[in-house]
């Protein structure tokens, strides 16, 4: 709140908040469309690997020649991290390499980063969020992805005094969306292929939301910036609507769908037979509150909370989310309040790399939502005692060994290029990890 306030009085001074935005994709496109209608937010410069592209994507959200104009359109990253006139850096290109890369440039030129590339958060983001830290950077989440909403609704409830059962987001989800490839996307769509290619759409990346990467990826996110805990052996979208959260997402003991309390979760929009769940929250974000207190038990009921049978747990939850439409609010937060739209804590929980079928040796891996693997979620710990291979760096990979469908594949599985950044980071990242486990365990 008041984020209008403070930006109106910027406006009125001739400081305008001023933005970098890598990569005029999707998301991208979004913000831009967006920026005309906030007074005393600009954009300064676009980068993106087609510039031309970039200008056609303004003018098709609405821009005017002369705000094309007076913007610096680039090839890479690093310009828009080190334009001197740029004060809030948004990357949004969905490469989890690139996101390293152009997040530690960012901080290195000591300017907050706004991190659509949820991507690489997932592979790095411990890593990251220390070095912005350590410079007095902010590192945040994209609001209007729903990681970012999630922890604001978890931030939300904690302030509120609640404990915080489950929290997570909704999907269209059946088992057999794992094993999806980019060649069967589009009938879960409802489209033909020849449609989405008139409309501009990639199959592999929409085939990630479906086979359940997108999900494994972001709700790791939202762990490591929540501090909750993520199921042992991968999510397990139960089925639920709305009305349903409180009684689904609690913990087995009680006859729920979750491990304990304090956990990430997806829910389905389908029930496991194919048909729609009534109410249900395929595009939306929730929180499972657990009242402290008998008050608060029977408060819940006072005012209408739908609950589970014991009355101590209710739900909120919102039903859509905007995407680029409400990245802004991340924007300004970080300008005007120095403070994210929630920011990784902690390395809780890793999405990993999962055989889609029977891999053979020398085949190359074509990461999220590919042909080869899609990604589950585990716990952080768990991933390092397998040495699995994180979903962000299963791609453009050689396997060499076999690799059984539906087995983990491991770091010892590929050829990894041990000049590459991103590889480099996660195994710091991972050395970090082992190094406080060790401490820990001395400790005790």
């Amino acid at each position: 709140m008041n984020l209008h306030a403070k930006l109106a009085a910027r406006a009125a001074a001739g400081k305008p908040v001023r933005v970098g935005l890598i990569g005029a994709g999707k998301f991208g496109s979004m913000f831009l469309a967006q920026v005309p209608s906030i007074a005393g937010l600009e954009v300064a410069a676009i980068a993106d690997l087609d510039p031309d592209r970039a200008k056609a994507s303004c003018r098709n959200v609405g821009w005017d020649s002369a705000r094309i104009a007076r913007t610096h359109f680039a090839e890479r990253g690093s310009e828009a991290c080190q334009d001197a006139s740029v004060d809030v850096v948004v990357e949004a290109t969905g490469n989890p390499a690139a996101g390293i890369a152009h997040a530690l440039e960012a901080i290195a030129a000591h300017k907050p980063i706004v991190m659509v590339n949820v991507e690489a958060d997932a592979l790095a983001g411990a890593y990251l969020a220390d070095k912005a830290r350590a410079a007095g950077v902010v590192y945040s989440m994209a609001y209007g992805d729903q990681p970012a909403l999630i922890a604001e609704m978890v931030d939300w409830a904690r302030a509120a005094g609640f404990a915080v059962a489950a929290a997570g987001k909704g999907t269209k989800y059946l088992p057999a969306y794992h094993n999806v490839t980019p060649d069967g996307v589009w009938d879960h769509y409802g489209l033909t292929a020849a449609q989405a290619k008139a409309a501009g759409m990639n199959s592999q990346m929409f085939n990630s939301f479906l086979d359940g990467t997108k999900s494994a990826i972001e709700m790791a996110a939202v762990a490591n910036a929540c501090a909750l805990d993520v199921p042992r052996d991968g999510l397990g979208f139960p089925s639920c609507g709305a009305d349903e959260l409180a009684r689904v997402l609690r913990p087995r003991e009680l006859g729920g769908a979750i491990e304990r309390d304090g956990m990430v979760e997806v829910i389905s929009s389908l029930h496991r037979d194919g048909t729609p769940v009534p109410r249900d929250l395929r595009w939306g974000v929730y929180v499972v509150l657990k009242a402290q207190s008998d008050y608060t038990s029977a408060c819940f009921k006072q005012y209408g909370l739908p609950t589970d049978p014991t009355g101590r747990y209710a739900a909120m939850y919102k039903p859509f989310h905007l995407i680029g439409l409400e990245l802004s609010i991340s924007v300004l937060n970080v300008a005007l309040r120095d403070e994210p739209t929630g920011s990784c804590q902690a390395w809780r929980g890793d999405a990993v790399a999962v055989a889609k079928r029977a891999l053979k040796g020398g085949e190359t891996l074509d990461g999220e939502g590919g042909y080869t693997v899609y990604a589950k979620l585990i716990p952080a710990e768990r991933s390092l005692k397998l040495n699995a291979l994180p979903i962000g760096l299963a791609h453009h990979v050689k396997l060499t060994r076999d690799v059984p469908a539906g087995a983990f594949l491991t770091s010892a599985d590929v050829t990894l290029d041990n000049n590459s950044q991103a590889v480099r980071v996660r195994r710091e990242m991972e050395r970090q990890a082992r190094a406080d486990s060790a401490k820990a365990v001395a400790a005790e």
